[in-house]
């Protein structure tokens, strides 16, 4: 039987996606709280802008890091020319890890608020 074995990477990517299924739970379990807010007539609640700052956040980290690990490619691009290999900016790998990288910092950001809320119910 043929051994099925995993990449890093491959790991990676499944952990990301485990992490962000539980955003729907998040928005489950932030909504009575942001309604509770609004219902204080004091404008913007305390955890709407925590969701709008924890929002805005993650997607600057995870534009920056979507384009450092572009970056990062390209500028392995010669010695990969030159050692004989395909570049990963040819081969898809460079794709791959910049939304990986692009998720990284929104599948932490869903994990924590998980936590975070499922500790106040």
């Amino acid at each position: 039987m043929k051994k099925i074995t995993t990449r890093p990477r491959t790991r990676g990517a499944v952990a990301i996606g485990a992490d962000l299924m539980l955003a729907p739970l998040v928005m489950a379990m932030r909504l009575p709280l942001m309604a509770a807010d609004a219902q204080n007539g004091r404008g913007l609640g305390s955890e709407t802008a925590r969701a709008i700052t924890e929002k805005t956040t993650a997607v600057a980290e995870g534009a920056f890091a979507a384009q450092m690990a572009l970056f990062q490619s390209a500028a392995r691009f010669w010695p990969e020319v030159l050692s004989g290999r395909t570049p990963s900016l040819f081969n898809g790998t460079a794709a791959v890890n910049s939304v990986n990288a692009a998720l990284k910092p929104t599948s932490r950001a869903v994990k924590a608020n998980f936590r975070r809320l499922s500790s106040k119910g």
